[in-house]
């Protein structure tokens, strides 16, 4: 089956275009032009991945992704921002967007950057686990196959990106990981990008297994370097 993609532009020459490239990609594209039919379309839950812009009309990208991330809807989201926009990108990212693209953009780049997500997604399911495939660091316990991660037997509510940085941090427990190895492992890129969305990302899951979020027992900064998990000292 076809996954489908659903584009939300208020810009309709960006949006046909992109409808266009993806589904000669193979996907099926609903479009909407202002955020609150984006919203409804979403609200479905009936799409793989959806391409957010920032700027729209009845409600703009950040309130979209926050309304779908409230209802505990973790489709995933790439934001289209606006070349300078930064303080948007970071705002998009802690609100639950997966990914961004800065305008101007070529289609191809976005079918590439939708794909790179997706493959992600899917090859969550297959990476080989230990034992029986749950992992536990602390009071943490993380479960792939059934993509559901507890802190203290309550459930944490994690983004699929949140999800996957959050198993492959686990998965290397004791390594340093530098931020470009986070950026190509997690969301695909193969080459250097911006860093940011990876410091973001880890704010985010500290912010939902760390006891201090100023004091990381889990998550360590390595300064100069990236980021190491660890299982937590006892006291």
């Amino acid at each position: 089956m076809k996954d489908k993609i659903i584009v939300v532009d208020d810009e309709l020459s960006i949006a046909t275009l992109l409808k266009f490239n993806l589904e000669q990609a193979g996907f099926i594209v609903e479009t909407a032009h202002d955020g609150m039919t984006g919203l409804k379309l979403a609200e479905k839950q009936d799409a793989a991945l959806i391409v957010l812009d920032l700027m729209l009309p009845e409600l703009d990208g950040l309130e979209v992704c926050k309304r779908l991330r409230q209802q505990k809807i973790n489709t995933p989201i790439l934001m289209l921002t606006a070349k300078d926009d930064e303080f948007d990108k970071v705002l998009g990212l802690e609100l639950g967007a997966d990914d961004y693209l800065t305008k101007p953009f070529s289609p191809r780049e976005v079918v590439a950057r939708v794909k790179a997500i997706l493959r992600r997604m899917n090859q969550q399911s297959v990476v080989e686990e230990v034992t029986d495939g749950t992992i536990l660091i602390g009071d943490v316990k993380i479960v792939p196959d059934n993509y559901e991660a507890f802190k203290a037997d309550e459930r944490l509510e994690l983004t699929p990106k949140e999800f996957e940085l959050l198993v492959y941090l686990a998965k290397n427990k004791g390594r340093v990981l530098t931020r470009d190895q986070l950026l190509s492992a997690i969301w695909n890129y193969d080459f250097v990008g911006d860093t940011r969305i990876v410091d973001v990302h880890i704010s985010h899951v500290r912010e939902k297994i760390e006891p201090n979020t100023k004091k990381p027992i889990y998550i360590k900064t390595i300064r100069g370097l990236g980021y190491k998990m660890e299982e937590p000292k006892a006291e």
